[in-house]
């Protein structure tokens, strides 16, 4: 599961903490079981907020790489078009540096 983000964070701690003063305030309860469940609703609903925040994209190499177009294949007609003439795949920092555990 990813981090969540400051602005889920945000959302979330700012729905809890509103709607529990708006709740609290129009159901003027006073008991220890209506302020429990009135803070257990309003967790509830902090958390649906916070979950439903949209997640920023991915703005990696990853991401730009899918959006570019496919290199053309060499053509037969160019005599260049040996596979030493073609130019290699980047290699990345996992494939040179291998994690052994």
């Amino acid at each position: 599961m990813p981090r969540p983000t400051a602005a889920q964070l945000a959302y979330g701690s700012a729905t809890v903490i509103v709607s529990t003063i708006a709740m609290l305030l129009l159901s003027q309860t006073s008991t220890g079981l209506g302020v429990a469940v009135i803070s257990a609703a309003a967790l509830a609903l902090g958390l649906l907020v916070a979950l439903t925040v949209p997640m920023p994209r991915r703005r990696g190499r990853h991401a730009a790489r899918a959006g570019a177009p496919a290199a053309p294949a060499p053509s037969a007609s160019h005599g260049d078009a040996t596979p030493a003439a073609q130019v290699p795949e980047p290699r990345t920092a996992t494939a040179e540096h291998p994690v052994h555990h």
